[in-house]
């Protein structure tokens, strides 16, 4: 886009507070160059991120501190170079930052998909980041266990030390020695320790000479008897910085094989602390997120302009790319005209920048190719050029460039020359532009263009109110109203004779009093219309708010469903837990009656009991069938009438009566019903019946009907699951026999046996049964949930 645009839209001082914003040197750079895009979607996923930003600044704040700029570290480690220990700290620093701020949106419940993305993307250095906290404490030193062999070296200084000021020590305390010193202080020159000794003793006390005081009465002796000691730890310093160099350069190293990974995560944080600076500006100015327009429409409600003052700024009503592409703004000087354009004109900078928009919930933008901004005097002393001569150069220039997606922004078009010269070069420019289908907010004082105006589709007048009563402007934008010329009334108001205002009246052409009398009535009509448009507003805000308190209720009454259901459901899930504890009692003392008789007897005794309670639990859950035995899809092609099918919606098996296209019609036992042949499953073919043979046709066809009746009444009668806990094993392998088979006439592809856990004799005899048995495919051990080791499941063939 134009930069000169940039200057005179005041766009910089928003990026310069976009900057303040940032917590980051990196976030920083990234506001600082922060340019509009004139891309759609790229304008849209950046107000994505800073909503998302917004959003989970509302919640909570993410962990930004402790974010160095580690980049040039990183290029240095690149080149080869050792890095110092503050520059480690810097690094391990930013990598807990990293950490925590990849672990703050793993945490984070809210939706932000840009934002957690990002997080995820951030990779975590676990080895080196424990590496470089071995090495550098929190202040930036070499930690002294950052290897063995510094610690050694260190220790054996500091014991070396200790040794030295001890000797010393006893030699100021000696009352021998003590005339000798000049202070009873032990001080350094250089890296040895050495005692200040008084002049005219020197000869009395032997050492090397390191240094005198500046009148020379004073010498600063190292004792022969610490030189060695002082010499030992001069060899230690020198291991002790080898030894540092060498880890140092060790981490380097280290440093340099992840190079990449730590730049990429500083991209990544610079975006996620420039996301939230653009929140923190949205809050300061508090700014609402603008909807994106794709049909090149910009509609503006309660503007402010960003760079005043709250509680000073009119907010303004702006509406431009619907009806019109063009709005031309009259009205007098110091009236807001200016102001007006460049909100708009910063606005929609913002807007393509990503940012937030001080205006009201639900403004629309239209992304624009380029913005060509000409406000304000732009005169040239250098160049030697007029006020209306830099004009006309800037506008030539933008003539030549501008396309039908470009907003133009001209603040007081023609003005400079002859007011008949400027209005006509005006009019001319317009139509231009108009021609080129480009999006034009113009100002201007010249009232020829009001009429331009009215006469030409595509453009609106619009003008900046006026209080004749207080000679001030509202600063409010009227669409639709050319603004009139309060002269004569501001005249009057000022003391301005009445036969000179009188004259003046005669002097002006009639056509133009008479324009200037439309313009009166038709600011009259505005605020009529103005007052009719607020009680429709109140109408429709309280038709909204009826609307939602009949959702809240629609949603509450959904709510009391849902719970009935829900507790009707548990109800029934208790009756039956409760009968089967009671089953198993029932069954515990039928065992106890028949102790002592036959097992054909006894094992009567327990069906009829189970029986009795599945004709109970049939009562809580009648004709439940389990889906997962059901998996073949109806064949429209070979179903036939008097086929068994599955009705997964209603959860029952019924007999096809007659199939109509896709629709099948199907007696679900007293019901009949019609059914969409997807939402079947097949169980099987119906039962054929033989033809008769010698005179018995109606006795085999009685059969017949007696076997497909039994059949259906089998398989609706089937149960998944059976429970033979307590059984012997004779008795179970009965039982089984009996339940596989009606299983396999249902049609069920698996059955779960109920055998418990106990000695396991129960389970061996069962397996050992099951693998025998004819219709068995196969058999193992129960889901957790259905059981385990406790139930068998079985698949039939």
């Amino acid at each position: 886009m134009e930069q000169e645009s940039f200057k005179v839209l005041e766009y910089k001082r928003i990026l310069s507070k976009l900057r303040e914003k940032a917590g980051t040197t990196l976030g920083k750079e990234l506001a600082s160059g922060l340019l509009p895009s004139s891309d759609r979607e790229e304008v849209r996923e950046r107000l994505q991120q800073t909503a998302e930003a917004v959003y989970v600044s509302s919640i909570a704040q993410p962990p930004l501190g402790g974010i160095k700029d580690i980049r040039e570290s990183i290029k240095k480690v690149g080149m080869g170079a050792v890095l110092a220990p503050d520059e480690l700290l810097d690094i391990l620093t930013t990598m807990y930052a990293m950490r925590e701020m990849k672990r703050f949106f793993k945490e984070l419940e809210a939706e932000a998909p840009i934002l957690k993305n990002w997080a995820r993307s951030l990779e975590i250095l676990g080895q080196l980041e424990k590496d470089l906290e071995h090495i550098v404490d929190e202040h930036g030193n070499l930690r002294d266990d950052a290897s063995v062999e510094l610690k050694r070296i260190r220790r054996e200084i500091r014991s070396s030390q200790a040794k030295i000021k001890d000797h010393l020590a006893g030699l100021l305390h000696n009352n021998e020695y003590q005339k000798y010193f000049q202070e009873a202080i032990v001080t350094m020159r250089g890296d040895r320790y050495v005692l200040p000794v008084k002049q005219e003793y020197r000869q009395h006390f032997p050492g090397i000479v390191h240094d005198q005081s500046a009148t020379g009465s004073t010498l600063f002796i190292e004792p022969m008897a610490v030189v060695n000691l002082n010499n030992d730890i001069k060899q230690l310093t020198a291991a002790e910085r080898h030894e540092v160099e060498r880890i140092l350069r060790a981490a380097s190293q280290k440093i340099r094989k992840n190079d990449s990974q730590l730049m990429d995560n500083c991209e990544i944080m610079a975006e996620v602390d420039f996301a939230f600076a653009k929140a923190n500006l949205a809050y300061e100015m508090k700014a609402t997120e603008p909807v994106i327009n794709a049909n090149g429409v910009t509609r503006l409600m309660s503007a402010r302009h960003p760079l005043l003052s709250a509680d000073k700024v009119v907010p303004i009503d702006i509406a431009i790319g619907d009806s019109y592409s063009m709005l031309l703004v009259t009205g007098p000087n110091t009236g807001g005209k200016t102001v007006s354009m460049k909100t708009f004109g910063l606005l929609v900078l913002m807007a393509q920048s990503g940012l937030f928009l001080p205006a009201e919930s639900g403004s629309e933008i239209a992304v624009y190719s380029n913005v060509y901004a000409d406000i304000g005097d732009e005169q040239s002393i250098e160049q030697s050029l007029s006020t209306f001569s830099a004009h006309m150069t800037h506008l030539v220039s933008i003539l030549d460039k501008v396309e039908p997606d470009d907003l133009v922004l001209l603040d007081e078009l023609g003005a400079g020359t002859d007011p008949e010269e400027g209005a006509a070069l005006a009019m001319a420019i317009l139509e231009r532009l108009l021609t080129i289908k480009a999006t034009v907010l113009a100002t201007t004082h010249y009232s020829e263009l009001k009429t331009f105006a009215f006469g030409r589709e595509g453009i609106e007048n619009a003008c900046v109110e006026f209080d004749v009563a207080t000679l001030r402007p509202t600063y409010r934008l009227l669409i639709g109203i050319p603004g009139a010329s309060n002269a004569f009334a501001i005249s009057r108001r000022l003391g301005l004779s009445e036969s000179l205002i009188i004259r003046a009246k005669q002097l002006i052409q009639a056509d133009h009093a008479q324009f200037e009398q439309v313009i009166n009535q038709l600011e009259k009509e505005k605020m009529l219309y103005e007052q009719m448009n607020a009680d429709i507003e109140t109408r429709l805000r309280r038709a909204e708010q009826m609307e939602a308190r009949a959702e809240a209720l629609r949603v509450e009454l959904n709510q009391k469903k849902a719970d009935i259901i829900r507790r009707a459901k548990d109800e029934g899930a208790a009756l039956v837990r409760r009968m089967r504890r009671e089953s198993e009692e029932v069954i515990s003392q039928l065992k106890e009656q028949f102790n002592d008789q036959g097992i054909q007897k006894r094992q009567a005794a327990i069906q009829e009991a189970r029986d009795r309670i599945n004709e109970a639990a049939g009562k809580v859950r009648p004709g439940i069938v389990s889906v997962k035995a059901f998996r073949k899809a109806v064949d429209l092609k070979t179903l036939e009438p008097g086929d068994i099918i599955y009705v997964t919606k209603l959860d029952q098996k019924g007999t096809v009566l007659s199939i109509k296209g896709k629709e099948l019609e199907v007696q679900l036992g007293s019901l009949k019903t019609n059914v969409k042949a997807r939402d079947c499953k097949f169980v099987e073919k119906a039962q054929k019946e033989k033809p008769a043979n010698h005179g018995n046709g109606s006795l085999s066809g009685g059969k017949g009907r007696g076997r497909g009746s039994s059949f259906l009444a089998k398989a609706q009668e089937a149960h998944r699951d059976i429970d033979i806990r307590g059984m012997m094993v004779d008795e179970a392998e009965m039982v089984l026999g009996k339940f596989l088979d009606d299983s396999v006439m249902a049609g069920l592809s698996n059955v779960l046996i109920i055998h418990g856990k106990g000695t396991g004799a129960l389970r061996k005899g069962v397996h050992a049964y099951l693998k025998r048995h004819r219709n068995v495919a196969s058999f193992s051990f129960a889901d957790m949930s259905e059981g385990g080791t406790g139930a068998t499941l079985v698949e039939l063939q």
